[in-house]
């Protein structure tokens, strides 16, 4: 066997030498990489050795420098996939925090970072803080969609919570008063800065309860502009309003803890203006519709049920009623001498049988023979039938029409004998 694919072991005097191939360094080093703690990672460092490949492909270096130490690195590779979503043009010399696995290429016997996603450390810091209170905020239950209200078909008054100089507050003015002019309540606030959550929430507090929707919302912005929208405590009093909120922060892209915490997001405070309110235009084409078909349905029935009146003022005219009366009684009697004329036949057919029967049953009675002059020979009360039956000596009885006989036999002579 090659030795080279093989671990030998070779003794020398107590101890043994085990001799690896490079694949099997390769494997060791692999499965050592495998640890969950290398895998989905986030990592901050400097750029370094950043070259930008035709492929698509970013190859560069994570160095940490510090003070009288050799700076450490790490080689990485993000993927032209990954790469086409980076937000920024990745250089030499900024601070990142990246997000992948380490692994181990085999080829080339070096061990680097496969990076998936790529942030400015400031701005990556916040989006992992983002990620953090929204599992955090998900516990508690504030984006539960069994608490989403339902928005108000026909609202009285719309509260704004927005800038009180922004365009927002002004492109919402017009969308409702081009739809549906109707009372709106603006509850000011600042929507940037370090501080400005805490405005929101008051402003929110402020005007839950006075109106019947509230829309929350502000222009577009950067990350960080946005920034006061994720903050648990926007969320927090945005799920606790007892007023429905919309949301309508940023453009329709930007996707904030404040529209999670919503009943309902809209894309921009233009849409959320359009979901709140009716269009009167649109309502009143739809009434006039309406009045329409209702008018088109009332004239239908109302046609309808004179045809029938008439009908029936036809149907019950005293003449028609005469003659439909007459025809009835004709009828009546047609089918009274027709009932009559098959009960006579009937009664005549079942006659005729009992004739017949009475006929068969006189042609049968013994006792219509007596008036015939025959007579009827009785031994001990039977009729005798046979010459046979009869012996010298036997009195039989004799029955003629008019009474009996009772003789004695003194002799018999059968037929044979004669």
């Amino acid at each position: 066997m090659d030795w080279y694919q093989q671990r030998i072991s070779q003794e020398r005097g107590e101890h043994s030498i085990e001799i690896f191939s490079i694949g099997e360094i390769s494997a060791i080093i692999s499965s050592v990489l495998d640890d969950g703690r290398l895998q989905d990672i986030w990592v901050r460092g400097e750029v370094t050795n950043f070259k930008p490949h035709a492929s698509g492909h970013r190859y560069f270096s994570l160095g940490e420098r510090k003070d009288g130490e050799t700076p450490s690195l790490i080689q990485c590779v993000m993927w032209r996939s990954d790469a086409q979503r980076l937000g920024f043009q990745l250089k030499d010399g900024i601070d990142v925090i990246a997000f992948g696995s380490v692994g181990h290429y085999a080829p080339q016997g070096r061990y680097q970072f496969y990076v998936r996603d790529l942030r400015h450390a400031g701005e990556g810091e916040k989006h992992l803080l983002v990620e953090k209170w929204k599992a955090m905020l998900t516990d508690e239950g504030v984006f539960d969609t069994a608490k989403k209200k339902v928005l108000p078909r026909f609202p009285g008054r719309v509260g704004v919570v927005t800038s009180g100089t922004g365009a927002v507050l002004q492109d919402i003015r017009n969308v409702i008063a081009r739809r549906f002019p109707l009372e709106i309540v603006v509850s000011p606030t600042a929507v940037q800065g370090d501080q400005a959550h805490l405005e929101i929430v008051q402003a929110l507090q402020r005007i839950d309860g006075r109106v019947d929707v509230i829309i929350i919302g502000r222009g577009g912005g950067s990350f960080e502009d946005l920034f006061p929208f994720n903050h648990p405590d926007v969320a927090r009093a945005i799920s606790s309003c007892t007023t429905p909120v919309v949301s309508a922060i940023g453009h329709e892209t930007d996707v904030t803890l404040a529209d999670f915490a919503a009943d309902i997001r809209a894309p921009t405070p233009s849409a959320a203006a359009e979901l709140v309110v009716q269009d009167r235009a649109a309502l009143r084409d739809g009434l006039s519709q309406f009045r329409k078909q209702l008018g088109s349905t009332l004239v239908s029935r109302l046609d309808r049920a004179a045809r029938e009146i008439a009908d029936l003022r036809t149907r019950i005219a005293p003449g028609r009623m005469e003659r439909r009366i007459a025809e009835r009684r004709q009828d009546c009697a047609m089918m009274a001498e027709r009932l009559a004329r098959a009960s006579r036949m009937k009664i005549e057919r079942e006659q005729n049988v009992l004739s017949g029967l009475r006929g068969r049953l006189a042609g049968r009675d013994p006792l219509a023979l007596l008036q015939r002059g025959y007579c009827i020979l009785e031994k001990e009360g039977r009729a005798v039938r046979s010459a046979r039956d009869i012996s010298g000596g036997d009195i039989l009885g004799i029955r003629m029409k008019d009474g009996r006989l009772e003789v004695l036999v003194r002799g018999v002579t059968h037929d044979k004998e004669l």
